[in-house]
């Protein structure tokens, strides 16, 4: 049971945490993705401990992303799974979906976990 929050008035917040689409699991990756998924389950505890005080609580997971990690020598080895939309997801993409969950818009969105990952999580 959540504990009793009293409303305020005007009292409002966000966090949104970047998580990943291996947080489902991926063969070799078994650290990463315990951690990404553990940020899912924070999220949505958090989220049901303030969502009587008009703080949203929200979990961004890209698949992969054409960021400055994926030229770490140490992923020499392990190359990024591209997702069916044919490219890596751009970190502007999710720039855009943080700001909309940092907007008035996403008042009613808490405790979930976006994906954005060029289908990676469709059925093959």
């Amino acid at each position: 049971m959540a504990p009793h929050v009293q409303p305020v008035e005007g009292l409002h917040g966000r966090v949104v945490l970047i998580g990943s689409r291996v947080a489902h699991g991926m063969p070799g990756r078994s650290q990463y993705a315990a951690t990404k998924a553990a940020l899912i389950a924070l999220a949505r505890s958090w989220a049901s401990e303030v969502v009587a005080t008009g703080v949203t609580v929200n979990v961004v997971s890209p698949a992969a992303t054409r960021t400055a990690m994926l030229d770490d020598p140490a992923r020499a080895g392990s190359a990024p799974r591209i997702p069916p939309l044919g490219r890596l997801i751009e970190p502007a993409e999710i720039a855009e979906v943080v700001a909309f969950l940092l907007s008035p818009a996403a008042n009613a969105i808490t405790g979930q976990d976006i994906a954005v990952c060029g289908g990676a999580s469709l059925p093959a």
